[in-house]
């Protein structure tokens, strides 16, 4: 997470979107930033409406604007899939090694998921809260230029991002069937992908 206080804004993490290049690339122009552990690092609305919002808003009176980056849902579960099949998962409960992709995507739509498909949501992480705070900028991981040119312009930057923490180049595929009840099953994930603006 980065916040950016005299431009009331702060950009949560949303795991497997890219964003540790950014964090990189903006810590030294943030006020703060929160990179350990990961679950303040990638500490999702509830998480920041229940205890970072509360700091800024009875200590500085201020109220920061939310932005966050969401990937479209089937490459999202792609990238854990190839994550959690690098080297050092090896001898971890939660690997996916030997395990096909149509697996892991059918166990992640469990009531009860499997350790290897207990990966979270975007959804979930995005979810406005009963007191009004959400995400008032949200982009699309697939359209990175427009989420260059929000920061660039409202930082007052210039980036120069390098790629980091990147899932290994694993060739994976979802059988049609299987993507189609995915589809359905998280229609209002899918949703709300596709209402975020492009260009």
């Amino acid at each position: 997470m980065l916040v950016f206080f005299k431009e009331r804004l702060a950009f949560l993490s949303v795991p497997k979107t890219g964003t540790t290049a950014y964090q990189t690339a903006l810590a030294p122009r943030a006020d703060m930033v929160i990179a350990d552990p990961p679950l303040l690092k990638h500490a999702p609305v509830y998480r920041y409406n229940r205890f970072i919002r509360p700091m800024f808003l009875n200590v500085c009176d201020a109220e920061m604007e939310l932005m966050a980056v969401m990937r479209d849902p089937v490459s999202w579960l792609s990238s854990w899939y190839r994550y959690r099949q690098r080297p050092f998962m090896k001898d971890k409960p939660n690997n996916t090694f030997g395990i096909s992709f149509d697996e892991f995507v059918l166990a992640y739509m469990k009531g009860k998921r499997p350790g290897f498909a207990e990966v979270g949501s975007q959804m979930k992480f995005l979810e406005r809260q009963p007191n009004g705070t959400g995400i008032t900028h949200l982009f699309s991981y697939e359209d990175q230029p427009r989420l260059q040119r929000f920061l660039e312009d409202r930082l007052d930057v210039k980036l120069d991002l390098a790629r980091e923490n990147v899932s290994p180049a694993i060739d994976v595929a979802l059988s049609q069937d299987i993507e189609e009840r995915f589809r359905r099953k998280f229609a209002d994930e899918f949703a709300l992908y596709d209402s975020i603006p492009r260009g």
